[in-house]
């Protein structure tokens, strides 16, 4: 190509993008005006009726009043969570397909050796809205009255004390191992396919006790039928004020608080996911919202995506500590 040529080609071709750059910053402001204009997709990778469920199905029903779209949600369990986040990580960028998980998501490279996804690359968080503690729950009827009745049991019979989870390297399963560290007691690990199911085990008295966030427990707690023999954080919950912290119970050091949180894929319109904070921080903020979380036991406000970005790098450091400690290999 001729320099004279090559000038007329680079003249043009400036023309043209710069003809272009209102049209596409007009696409960007659009993609947020008339985001969503479909129903949106919320898939939660674990079974119905667990801390990520009850929390997602508040905000999805707040969101769909908000923006007068439907929020739906598809449990899509298995795998600790890894075929619903594959799902998430393969789908179009577009802001109809949404992924909300909790702690357990930070967990991941650490029990697996390989991901069907790059947890860093291919999925941004967006905010992060509910903030539960961890509660240790048994059965209403349970002889063990105390948090420290159970650990009593645990040392002077190791691997007779049982406790369910929603599978190996779930967010109930280490904190009950870091409870154990803590204690220098073992506990034996009964695996379920979803918290909701190893709940149903506590009650029927198939296993002994179950580490879960509030969200998940309260229902039955505040119906009798379970009894809360410690939480974690700094403060009994304003709705059972009854339930000691873990410091009050005697092991300190323990603060394992579970997340919630909305991820989206990598690429997904930066409108639209401002848009999509917004709506969160607009649902967090309403009285049914906190009336909510206040039945729960639960924290409600809303991280960001810069603050989303820290919690997950802390949560992933702390996870890091207990799977060394415990020994975990890494499937």
């Amino acid at each position: 190509m001729h320099s004279h040529t090559r000038n007329r080609f680079s003249i043009r071709l400036a023309a043209l993008l710069a003809a272009a750059a209102p049209l596409l910053a007009c696409g960007v402001a659009q993609a947020a005006d008339t985001w969503p204009s479909r129903p949106v997709r919320i898939v939660v990778p674990y079974g119905p009726g667990g801390a990520v469920d009850v929390a997602t199905r508040k905000m999805a029903q707040l969101l769909s009043t908000q923006t007068g779209q439907s929020f739906i949600v598809e449990n899509k369990p298995g795998a600790t969570g890894t075929i619903g986040v594959s799902q998430v990580a393969r789908a179009a960028a577009d802001g109809y397909t949404l992924m909300a998980n909790d702690t357990t998501y930070s967990l991941l490279p650490h029990i697996f050796k390989k991901l069907p996804f790059d947890p860093s690359a291919d999925l941004q968080p967006v905010s992060a809205f509910i903030f539960a503690p961890m509660a240790l729950a048994v059965a209403a009827d349970s002889p063990y009255r105390s948090l420290d009745d159970l650990v009593k049991q645990a040392r002077a019979k190791p691997d007779t004390v049982t406790y369910g989870s929603g599978g190996p390297g779930t967010t109930p399963h280490f904190a009950a191992e870091g409870l154990g560290l803590a204690t220098g007691v073992k506990f034996m690990h009964v695996p379920f396919k979803g918290a909701a199911e190893a709940t149903q085990a506590v009650l029927g008295k198939v296993i002994d006790f179950q580490f879960a966030s509030t969200t998940g427990l309260m229902g039955p707690a505040q119906g009798g039928q379970l009894r809360l023999l410690a939480v974690s954080g700094t403060k009994r919950l304003t709705v059972m004020p009854d339930v000691p912290t873990f410091a009050q119970a005697g092991v300190k050091d323990f603060g394992v608080v579970n997340w919630t949180g909305l991820w989206v894929p990598q690429g997904t319109p930066q409108a639209v996911t401002d848009r999509l904070q917004r709506e969160v921080a607009t649902a967090m903020a309403s009285e049914e919202m906190q009336t909510f979380a206040t039945k729960m036991g639960v924290e409600a406000r809303t991280a960001g995506a810069p603050e989303f970005g820290r919690i997950l790098a802390d949560s992933s450091a702390m996870w890091s500590n207990v799977a060394r400690n415990i020994g975990y290999d890494a499937k």
